[in-house]
């Protein structure tokens, strides 16, 4: 398996955005990631 190349930091941003109630497309449009990197 490939491993990640969003650092702990990056991880935690998304994880915070997520708790702070924005919809998993608009995070995933911020970072650049695909929805399905997202729920991996």
């Amino acid at each position: 398996m490939k491993a990640s190349q969003l650092s702990d930091a990056q991880k935690a941003f998304i994880l915070k955005q997520g708790d702070e109630g924005l919809s998993v497309a608009e995070i995933c449009r911020k970072v650049g990631i695909s929805q399905a990197t997202y729920f991996n």
